[in-house]
């Protein structure tokens, strides 16, 4: 696992019972999947395809400092599929975990097209 972004956790960040909202975990995850997937494949053409089940382990709190890690899982003709986690810095606990994130390579008319990846094959 690749933990390349950090953010800390801010008011905005937090739901009404004072912990990381749910929704601005997966935004951040599906961001730093699209940023790992473009670094890999050399492209910006992508589109995320199917986000699996994720699993919140610990709460995340105000002023935490969380790590987004991000890792290759397998490879498609036109898609990727990453694992995904974020983790508090200081405890080291898994905030939540994301078992499978699949981006898509897209050509010019946003249609599924092979990846860098799958040329090598």
């Amino acid at each position: 696992m690749e933990y390349k972004s950090q953010r800390i956790v801010m008011y905005e960040h937090l739901n009404s019972a004072g912990i990381l909202f749910g929704g601005k975990a997966m935004s951040w995850i599906d961001e730093e999947a699209i940023i790992f997937a473009a670094d890999l494949l050399e492209t910006i053409n992508l589109a995320t395809l199917k986000i699996s089940e994720i699993k919140f382990e610990n709460p995340a709190k105000l002023g935490d400092i969380l790590l987004l890690g991000t890792e290759l899982y397998k490879t498609g003709n036109s898609t990727i599929t990453l694992k995904c986690e974020i983790k508090n810095k200081t405890t080291n606990n898994v905030i939540v975990r994301v078992e499978e994130v699949v981006i898509v390579a897209l050509d010019e008319n946003k249609k599924p097209t092979p990846h860098k990846l799958a040329k090598k094959k």
